[in-house]
C-alpha cells in the first residue's frame, strides 16, 4: 500500500483535502466518494528523508486540548469513531500527532478500545486521560469526558501561561542587565582605564574595584560564558536526579514571592486534577495516585502518596489532608463539606477555579512591584559604573 495526497470538496462545499493510505489511486477515489467527497487530485506522496535525531516527536497541551474539544464535537454529532479519527488525522498540522492519530483510527477499527489504542502513547496521553476515557467507554459518556478533559487541559493551558509570564519579565530584565554589564566591562572599562594609565589620575578606591573587575572579564571572558552555560547544564542534571528534585523544589517553595504562586499552582492543579477524575468515575485510591504524578512538586506529591496511604486504610479525605500538614485550612475544610454533602467534585472544581483566581492576581501583584524594583537595580548598576569612570575625569580636570 501506498499513501497518497488528495484534495477534493466535501457535501458543504468546503476545500478539503489530507493524506490516505491505499493500494491505488483508483480505490482511494471510490472510497472518497463513498464518504461524499468530491475528488479534484490524487497523487502519490514523495518519500520523506527522516534524520532521527531532527525528528521532533511533541505534542502541544494546546493540540490536545483541540484534538480533545474537536473529538467531542464529532462524536457528539453521532459520527462512527473511526470516521471521527480520520477526519481528525486528516486536519491535524502536526505531523507526529497525526501519525499517532492515524495509528489509534486503525488500532480502534482493528477492534481495539480507544483506551487501549492511547496507551500505546503514554507520552501523549497520561493516566488521566486514558483512565478518564477507559470509564467514559464503559459509561457511553465519551463526548462528555472528552469535552471536559478538554476544559482541564484548557485551565492547565492558562495557568501555565501566567507563570510563565511572572517568571519571563525578571529573568528578560536581569539577563539583559548581565549581558549590559558584561560588556560594559569587556569592551568600554578597558578604553578609559588605558587613558587613565597614560594620564596617571589618581583613581579613587570604587573606580580601582571596577577595572579590577573589567580585567578579571576581559581575561576569563571564555571562562564566565562557559560557567553560565554549565551552570544551566548542571542545574537540569540536579533536577533528574531524586535527591536533586527534593532540594530544589523545596526551595523553589520557599522563594520570596515566587514560592506561594507556585504553590498555588500546584493545589489549582491537584484540585482541578482530583475533580475532573472523580466526575469521570475513576476510583478514588486511582485517582489520588494519578494526582499526585501531576502535582509538579515533589514534596506535595509526596503529601498526596501519603494522603491516599490514609484513604486506603479507611480514613475520609479530608483527614487525611490534614494530617499531612501541607494543605492550606480552606482546602481541607471545602473538602470536607463536599464529602459530607456529596459534592466532592463540585466542591474541589470550585477550589481549583479560586486557586486560578489568586495565581492570576498575584502575578498582577508580582508584575507590579518587580518592574521598579528591577529598573531600580540595573539603573544602579550601571550607574555605579558610569560614575566609577567620571571620578578620576573630574580628579583630572581639578589638577589642570
Amino acid at each position: 500500500m501506498s499513501k497518497f495526497i488528495w484534495k477534493g470538496k466535501n457535501r458543504y462545499g468546503d476545500v478539503v483535502g489530507g493524506e490516505r493510505v491505499a493500494h491505488s489511486p483508483e480505490e482511494l477515489s471510490r472510497v472518497l466518494q463513498q464518504e461524499q467527497i468530491t475528488v479534484f487530485d490524487i497523487s502519490k506522496k514523495r518519500t520523506e528523508i527522516k534524520i532521527p535525531f531532527l525528528q521532533r516527536e511533541k505534542v502541544k497541551p494546546k493540540d490536545l486540548a483541540v484534538y480533545s474539544r474537536q473529538l467531542s464535537v464529532l462524536i457528539d454529532s453521532e459520527l462512527p469513531l473511526i470516521q471521527s479519527l480520520t477526519i481528525l488525522s486528516e486536519q491535524t498540522k502536526n505531523k507526529y500527532f497525526k501519525e499517532v492519530i492515524k495509528r489509534i483510527q486503525e488500532d480502534v477499527e482493528a477492534g481495539s478500545t480507544l483506551n487501549q489504542a492511547k496507551r500505546k502513547f503514554s507520552k501523549i496521553f497520561d493516566d488521566l486521560y486514558c483512565n478518564l476515557v477507559a470509564s467514559a467507554e464503559k459509561s457511553g459518556s465519551l463526548d462528555i469526558i472528552l469535552r471536559r478533559l478538554a476544559e482541564y487541559l484548557e485551565k492547565i493551558i492558562k495557568i501555565r501561561a501566567q507563570v510563565r509570564q511572572a517568571m519571563i519579565y525578571p529573568v528578560a530584565v536581569v539577563s539583559f542587565a548581565i549581558i549590559v554589564i558584561i560588556f560594559l566591562m569587556w569592551k568600554v572599562i578597558p578604553v578609559f582605564s588605558s587613558i587613565f594609565l597614560e594620564l596617571g589620575a589618581n583613581l579613587p578606591l570604587l573606580t580601582v574595584a571596577i577595572i579590577s573587575i573589567s580585567n578579571f572579564v576581559q581575561k576569563y571572558i571564555l571562562l564566565i560564558f562557559f560557567g553560565f552555560v554549565a551552570l544551566v547544564f548542571l542545574f537540569r542534571y540536579i533536577r533528574r536526579t531524586s535527591q536533586g528534585r527534593w532540594i530544589t523544589d523545596r526551595a523553589l517553595l520557599k522563594i520570596p514571592l515566587f514560592g506561594g504562586i507556585l504553590e498555588k499552582v500546584a493545589l489549582s492543579r491537584i484540585t482541578r486534577t482530583l475533580s475532573t477524575l472523580l466526575s469521570g468515575g475513576v476510583s478514588m485510591l486511582e485517582c489520588l495516585k494519578i494526582t499526585s504524578g501531576t502535582a509538579g512538586n515533589v514534596l506535595i506529591e509526596d503529601k498526596l502518596m501519603k494522603a491516599r496511604k490514609r484513604v486506603a486504610e479507611g480514613a475520609s479525605l479530608a483527614d487525611s489532608f490534614k494530617e499531612t500538614a501541607q494543605f492550606p485550612f480552606m482546602l481541607t475544610q471545602m473538602v470536607s463539606v463536599g464529602e459530607a454533602t456529596g459534592n466532592l467534585d463540585d466542591m474541589l472544581i470550585k477550589l481549583a477555579d479560586f486557586y486560578d483566581e489568586e495565581v492570576e492576581a498575584s502575578v498582577a501583584s508580582l508584575l507590579s512591584i518587580l518592574e521598579p524594583v528591577l529598573l531600580i537595580l540595573v539603573g544602579g548598576l550601571v550607574g555605579i559604573i558610569i560614575v566609577s569612570m567620571y571620578l578620576p575625569i573630574f580628579s583630572l580636570m581639578q589638577q589642570f
